[in-house]
């Protein structure tokens, strides 16, 4: 079927229309108003909380700074147990706050982390659970719940692929004790950079959005030693007209992926995420992973895919773990994460995103099915 007319990447961003977006720039001009709370801030994060359905969330200039403060809210201290199957922005976070990231194995199909690997990392400077909502699939949130509060933990999920994502109607950010999102240009929903966290009381989003501000509670007073990690009102903005399209985006998505499983069916070899029912997922990442029963190796058909000028990522490669920076900690061994450093070894992402053309699609399928 040839290769598509231009180079396919993995993602490409959805913007705004540019004579919308110019309108609200007039507008931020004429006031002078560039940051600090100020109006397209609150309306942001009000038409957010409505969408989401969600309690309380706090604006951020970016995703890892909305991890590195919920780390900071929670006062986390010690070892936190988390996934290696990650952007490496979850783990640098509890770096960031001299937290000692302790490495557990995942679930082989979805690549969430393994609630049955969890009790046996616990020990006592353990003060919580950071999970990882991979590729927008939630995990196991009852089972990491019940082990959480057996133990007295925090639970914290990094929710950055779980915007719009709901279970049986409820949004998948009302679990835990706080959610992080990120709005990154790469995202099913972004702000061109930010982020985001999620909470369930006044109390706490009060907390978080000194923190957010340098600790700041009027111009004289300080109340606690925060940082400067606030959005501007540019992003806002950005954010607010995006939030018109998002309901359509995800729904192309959604048809994207739906195309790709049935043309992907039956392909030896070839594995891939099924829908979940009664899961509203958004469809941010088409992963499939290359078995041993396919012809080709894994980094084989990524740069047959490439020749083709299809760009896919292998995402999430290489595991944090096995980067130099925390290989060596003790819960890093390949022994300790086997089903982790398997999928990591098997996994492309393929193109998808709502602009993406639809008769792109086969052209990327007879690729892979051919083997070549």
């Amino acid at each position: 079927m040839g290769k598509p007319k231009e180079t396919t990447f993995v993602t490409q961003p959805s913007l705004p229309p540019l004579d919308d977006f110019i309108e609200y720039l007039k507008d931020i001009w004429e006031s002078k108003i560039l940051t600090n709370n100020g109006k397209f801030h609150q309306e942001f994060e009000n038409q957010l909380t409505e969408f989401l359905g969600v309690e309380y969330i706090s604006l951020f200039a970016n995703g890892t700074l909305a991890l590195i403060t919920a780390l900071q809210t929670l006062q986390i201290t010690g070892e936190v147990i988390t996934t290696p199957f990650s952007f490496v922005a979850t783990t640098h976070a509890l770096y960031w706050n001299n937290i000692r990231p302790v490495f557990c194995d995942i679930d082989p199909i979805w690549g969430n982390l393994d609630p049955a690997k969890i009790e046996a990392l616990i020990t006592t400077k353990t003060s919580a659970i950071m999970p990882v909502h991979v590729y927008g699939t939630p995990c196991q949130i009852e089972e990491i719940r019940k082990i959480a509060d057996a133990y007295g933990l925090k639970v914290i999920y990094d929710a950055a692929h779980a915007f719009g994502v709901t279970i049986n109607g409820n949004s998948i950010l009302n679990y835990g004790d706080l959610s992080i999102l990120s709005f990154h240009a790469t995202k099913t929903f972004n702000t061109i950079e930010g982020g985001a966290i999620v909470c369930h009381d006044a109390e706490t989003k009060s907390k978080i959005d000194y923190l957010k501000n340098f600790g700041f509670e009027d111009e004289v007073t300080v109340v606690m030693p925060g940082i400067n990690a606030k959005m501007n009102e540019l992003q806002a903005a950005y954010g607010i007209l995006q939030l018109r399209e998002i309901d359509k985006n995800i729904l192309k998505r959604n048809e994207i992926a739906e195309t790709y499983r049935r043309l992907l069916r039956g392909i030896e070899g070839i594995r891939f995420l099924e829908k979940i029912p009664d899961i509203r997922q958004n469809d941010g990442y088409f992963p499939i992973f290359i078995e041993k029963d396919y012809p080709l190796t894994r980094d084989d058909l990524y740069e047959t895919l490439k020749k083709n000028n299809i760009y896919g990522r292998r995402y999430f490669y290489p595991l944090i773990s096995n980067l130099p920076i925390y290989q060596k900690l003790p819960s890093a061994t390949r022994q300790n994460l086997p089903k982790a450093n398997k999928i990591a070894n098997e996994v492309i992402c393929l193109p998808i995103y709502p602009n993406l053309p639809m008769d792109y699609i086969p052209i990327i399928t007879s690729i892979i099915k051919k083997g070549i």
